[in-house]
């Protein structure tokens, strides 16, 4: 016979996070487009990049360099936008996946 449609009602409730500090179990850069790429000869550890990230998904290393979380970056790009030394460029997800295997 096949499968009975449900209703909108019947849905269970999607994109809404429910419990208070439960948003970092959703891994939200599964989906981006571009992701940072930093070049640490030029960084001199301002922190620029971690005070306008909307996603505050930078943390800062052992080194003092800022590293986005690619797990929960968007791709945005405010963090290269924002940086006045010009440290981070914004790549595209399958180049920079070409780049990883070619090493």
């Amino acid at each position: 016979m096949g499968k009975e449609k449900i209703g909108w009602k019947e849905l269970e409730i999607g994109c809404v996070v429910t419990e208070p500090g439960s948003a970092a179990s959703y891994k939200t850069g599964e989906w981006r487009s571009e992701r940072p790429v930093r070049d640490n000869t030029k960084c001199i550890k301002c922190g620029i990049c971690y005070i306008y990230c909307p996603d505050a998904c930078i943390r800062e290393d052992e080194e003092g360099y800022f590293e986005a979380d690619l797990y929960y970056c968007k791709g945005c790009g405010v963090c290269a936008h924002e940086c006045p030394r010009g440290v981070i460029t914004m790549v595209e997800e399958e180049e920079e996946a070409k780049e990883e295997k070619e090493k």
